[in-house]
């Protein structure tokens, strides 16, 4: 045969031999994980989506899969684990692939967590399963198996599952807002989670495919991953559970990115708006009469949910580094607000109760300065350890921070104060203080993957409503308008009977002008120590010092 000859046959045959491992069925070129015949697996593996046909391309994996998953029997459970009652749930899935030396085969690593598989009894949250296993590219198959009683750690080396922002910030929320790690250990060794990692093979067979992109979602790819999850027992004896099906959709980066950047985006505003509202009230009770109508506790409690809000956002900032500059932004401007306006605003509340102690040396206003500052900060770092060992409670301890218009309620009805805040300030801050909780716990699709509590927000909302309200009503009505007459102590009136004889002419020392002593005028009123003023003139006087303005005694409140 002329070698011109034998090459054409060899290219011939090379040619068929391509053309026939073109259109071979994807499942002619996997092994199965156990020999056995026609298994559900296998046959779920057959299938093959045509518009992957054509020159394959290698696809990276990589990446966060959300879904669902949903036994593929109507009985639902296993005679092994009776505990398993529920038949379908939600499914978050971590995937991380690295190249190998063979050529079209990538090694994939995995945790695979399951929502609402027992009962809530158990209140193990959900099923955590540590999966390894291969991903077949020019087949865009996914063979794994469960490596969850191995102790050993996933690679350090870019490890996607350790560096993923969507993973970290999820821990990160379920460690500040939801449990500790260390409970969840706990519950994880007292499930029957535990007992089945034992006692059961995981397999799991799955098909990958590729998303139609759209602007909004960038310029990464987005894939399906759909399959199988079948449990053998170690001893063969049956499955420890009926198969189940896995649907699930990669989590797009970007837009995950776009929604932490847009939250903090969202703080910065509010805190900005807070700082408004603030130097608006800091005009309003300017005075040193109208900053002593201010609580000094409703302003501090404030201030320490700000310094915790501007601790948790720079930790996140730290915890995540490409979202650094969003988090790191937005604890600044918490910073921001509560140590330099509320501290401020804080301090002159602080002077206007103590009007006596600016007289007494610098010496003895440091200490009284030392004093406030050790408590706010004592108080502080109390209330985080207070609140990491009550973490299980965290929502009613929420409840209770969120009751800074309480204190201020109170100290109106004790002193009598007449509107001590602005109505601007009432409802700027209720509004504001509500945002964050409301997303973190409200909205469906925020980015810190914790699980909406309408019945709380709703809780919340009408708990800061009501207070706000009597805020309101106390401005314009008397901040004792709830409390009955029978019960009210004597209040001093200014508009008293006197003896004075109205032939003698009496001067008004604020504005300098006589004073009509009618006794069916309110144009006139009388102080405790018998000196008449007019009524708009000590009104104005009143709201700067409580004192009188001839002999410089104390004035009850109007």
């Amino acid at each position: 045969m002329v070698p011109t000859e034998r090459f054409q046959l060899w290219l011939r045959i090379a040619f068929g031999w391509w053309v026939f491992l073109l259109f071979l069925p994807s499942v002619a070129g996997l092994r199965p994980l156990r020999e056995r015949t026609r298994s559900w697996g296998d046959e779920w593996l057959t299938r093959k989506d045509e518009s992957d046909s054509g020159p394959f391309s290698q696809w990276n994996i990589t990446g966060t899969y959300r879904g669902n998953w949903k036994f593929s029997d109507a009985a639902n459970g296993s005679s092994r684990f009776p505990d398993i009652r529920k038949r379908t749930g939600n499914s978050v899935i971590e995937l991380f692939s690295t190249p190998t030396k063979i050529t079209g085969v990538h090694y994939v690593q995995g945790v695979i967590i399951f929502h609402d598989v027992f009962d809530n009894e158990y209140n193990v949250g959900g099923a955590q399963i540590r999966v390894e296993g291969v991903y077949i590219w020019p087949f865009r198959q996914l063979r794994m198996v469960a490596n969850s009683g191995k102790e050993k750690e996933l690679n350090q080396d870019g490890d996607y599952i350790l560096s993923n922002p969507y993973h970290l910030l999820g821990v990160f929320s379920s460690q500040v807002l939801q449990d500790s790690s260390r409970d969840k250990m706990w519950r994880k060794k007292h499930s029957p989670m535990h007992d089945m990692e034992k006692h059961c093979n995981i397999e799991i067979a799955a098909q990958i495919s590729r998303l139609p992109s759209t602007k909004n979602e960038g310029e990464h790819d987005r894939f399906h991953l759909e399959g199988l999850m079948e449990s053998p027992s170690t001893d063969d004896d049956g499955d420890c559970f009926s198969p189940l099906l896995l649907n699930a959709t990669s989590v797009n980066i970007e837009v995950y990115y776009n929604k932490a950047v847009n939250y903090t985006l969202m703080v910065t505003f509010i805190s900005f708006l807070q700082v408004l509202l603030l130097i608006r009230q800091m005009e309003h009770s300017s005075t040193q009469s109208g900053a002593a109508k201010v609580s000094i506790l409703m302003i501090g409690q404030q201030a320490i949910m700000d310094a915790y809000l501007c601790l948790l956002h720079l930790t996140a900032g730290i915890l995540i580094e490409s979202l650094f500059n969003a988090f790191a932004t937005a604890a600044f401007f918490k910073f921001v607000v509560f140590s330099i306006f509320e501290m401020r605003y804080l301090l002159t509340i602080w002077k206007a109760n103590r009007p006596l102690s600016s007289g007494e040396g610098w010496e003895a206003m440091r200490r009284e300065l030392s004093v406030l500052y050790s408590r706010f900060y004592g108080i502080l770092l109390g209330g985080i350890l207070l609140m990491y060992e009550f973490h299980h409670y965290l929502r009613p301890i929420l409840l209770l921070m969120y009751s800074f218009w309480i204190p201020q309620i109170i100290t109106n009805v004790i002193r009598d104060s007449r509107k001590p805040l602005h109505p601007h300030y009432i409802l700027g801050i209720s509004i504001t203080r509500l945002a964050v909780p409301l997303y973190v716990f409200g909205c469906p699709n925020n980015f810190m993957r914790i699980q909406p509590d309408k019945s709380w927000c709703v809780s919340l909302t009408l708990f800061i409503g009501l207070q706000a309200s009597v805020l309101l009503l106390q401005h314009y009505l008397g901040s004792r308008w709830f409390i009955p007459r029978q019960i009210l102590p004597e209040k001093y009136s200014y508009y008293r009977r006197f003896n004075q004889d109205p032939r003698h002419a009496t001067d008004c020392v604020i504005c300098m002008t006589s004073i009509d002593l009618n006794q069916r005028s309110n144009d006139c009123m009388v102080t405790p120590c018998d000196h008449f003023f007019h009524s708009g003139c000590l009104q104005r006087w009143m709201d700067v010092k409580m004192e009188c303005p001839t002999c410089r005694r104390s004035l009850p409140p109007a």
